[in-house]
């Protein structure tokens, strides 16, 4: 038999080695990588895990700090707890513009489209949230309202609360006013046993002329039993200066009104004062004995 037959050329030769190289390359890959697809499962397994280490993180910073979660209802979450929560600014801001316009999330979804608040957060704030009892009913009120054409559901009255009876939860639900201003107003009432007129939240530090519009729409004064009555024409100057109208410039002016022209007999001698604020001079006088 010829040799040559068994002979190659110098491109056969490259051509032999290269499927050679190919072959062995090959093998390496299906020895060394593992093919076998990661399962769907484990991944979302994962993706829990971390949540759920989120929230318990979350939790336990809450605690860290103090403060225990109660049921509340997320309409009428005050912007300083909402910050405690972990709200951002823009997300306590949503909040607020959609409430501003008489608007009420009815749901945990609803809560979160309407803040933008992650998954994390929500999951930390759900199981607190407390809606009214009608809106968890709510479907079933629907059904039963269409089922006589006669029955339309009445218009709930609003219920106007005395402001001397207002805890600080009470004040709290209103827009604008979280746990400093509520407490202001709740000192305010302290010092002056009780406030006589809705006039007088014009006086309290703080609450701006919105705040205020808010308050008399939902309080009036009711009781005024218990005004602390401050003696006009004996108090010192010290004894005057405590009291929350009268600053100690004003009770120095009053003792010198009544040392040059005797005693102060009624609200018209009080605006005869120098310093003394005319527009309050009415309110003030109920706080007086003459």
């Amino acid at each position: 038999m010829d040799k040559k037959c068994f002979q190659f050329s110098k491109e056969q030769q490259k051509g032999i080695l290269g499927f050679f190289f190919v072959v062995i390359v090959i093998q390496w890959v299906c020895l060394f990588v593992d093919f076998k697809p990661v399962p769907v499962e484990g991944l979302g397994k994962q993706q829990w895990l971390s949540l759920e280490t989120q929230i318990d993180s979350m939790e336990n910073q809450l605690i860290k700090n103090g403060r225990k979660i109660y049921p509340f209802n997320p309409n009428f979450i005050s912007d300083y707890k909402a910050y405690q929560l972990g709200m951002s600014v823009a997300e306590i801001d949503r909040l607020f513009a959609f409430r501003k316009q008489n608007k009420y999330v009815n749901s945990v979804e609803e809560f979160q489209k309407v803040t933008g608040v992650n998954d994390s957060l929500l999951a930390v704030m759900a199981p607190y949230f407390k809606f009214p009892d009608w809106v968890k009913n709510k479907t079933t009120s629907k059904l039963v309202g269409f089922s006589n054409s006669n029955s339309f559901p009445k218009k709930e009255k609003k219920i106007v609360k005395d402001i001397n009876q207002a805890s600080q939860e009470d004040l709290m639900k209103i827009y604008g006013i979280g746990e400093a201003l509520s407490m202001r107003i709740l000192k305010f009432k302290e010092s002056l046993g009780v406030f006589v007129s809705m006039e007088q939240m014009k006086d309290v530090w703080g609450l701006s002329p919105e705040v205020v519009e808010r308050l008399n729409a939902d309080f009036k004064v009711s009781t005024v039993s218990g005004i602390k009555k401050l003696d006009i024409n004996n108090a010192s100057v010290k004894e005057l200066a405590q009291f929350p109208y009268f600053k100690y410039n004003l009770a120095r002016e009053i003792v010198i009104y009544r040392t040059m022209n005797g005693e102060i007999k009624n609200p018209a001698d009080l605006t005869k004062i120098k310093g003394m604020p005319i527009e309050n001079a009415n309110i003030i006088a109920l706080y007086l004995d003459f």
